[in-house]
């Protein structure tokens, strides 16, 4: 049995998903193919996604969670799916919800941790956003690109020099017509969800991460 864990933030819980969210999408999916197999070996997909969390929050629960479901004799593949969160920016106090700085120590934490349970770990990084929708709050908050393309580079980098599987979703929404797959500029909706599902998917098909 191959257990698949992620950790994430609103997005990965399935905010504003008719269908539950593309974590959801891809438990279905996995179901199915249990339902089809000719022996006794089967996958199991868990959702440890919370919204508002950034990866401070996830470093916080990881390794007690993780510890709750994984037993020695099983195998894992971790997903973590975090940092929309870490790159919102509060205009009145002048800073990002986490500095870049330490955003990257999180992530290598993260890898660290997540080796002591499994060699199979993705990164999955953040959407593309419509900044018309994005700012919160009266003005107080937002959520903009460049901040986002910031910590996803540093996420893809980090990932790069640890071995550690990387999916670019932001690239595939950059190519899409972005706008129509988000519900609320943020949040994709259930295409955009669709989008995700069908590319982690696809990514753990093609690199024989499933048995």
């Amino acid at each position: 049995m191959t257990r698949i864990l992620v950790f994430g933030d609103s997005i990965a819980y399935g905010a504003w998903d008719e269908e539950g969210g593309w974590v959801e999408r891809l438990k279905k999916f996995i179901h199915k193919r249990n339902m089809n197999k000719d022996n006794d070996e089967y996958d199991e997909v868990f959702n440890f996604s919370v919204g508002g969390e950034d990866t401070g929050d996830v470093l916080n629960r990881f390794e007690e969670e993780t510890s709750t479901i994984i037993n020695e004799d099983e195998e894992c593949i971790i997903i973590f799916a975090i940092g929309t969160n870490d790159s919102h920016f509060y205009h009145n106090e002048n800073r990002l919800q986490v500095k870049p700085e330490q955003f990257k120590k999180n992530i290598k934490k993260l890898i660290s941790l997540a080796k002591n349970f499994s060699s199979k770990i993705i990164f999955i990084n953040y959407t593309f956003v419509d900044e018309s929708m994005t700012t919160l709050y009266n003005d107080l908050n937002s959520y903009k690109n460049e901040y986002i393309q910031e910590y996803n580079n540093n996420l893809k980098e980090i990932c790069a020099k640890n071995n550690v599987h990387f999916i670019d979703i932001y690239k595939i929404f950059v190519k899409k017509d972005y706008k129509k797959l988000l519900y609320d500029g943020l949040h994709p909706n259930s295409e955009g969800h669709k989008l995700i599902y069908e590319t982690v998917k696809d990514f753990l098909i093609k690199n024989k991460l499933l048995k």
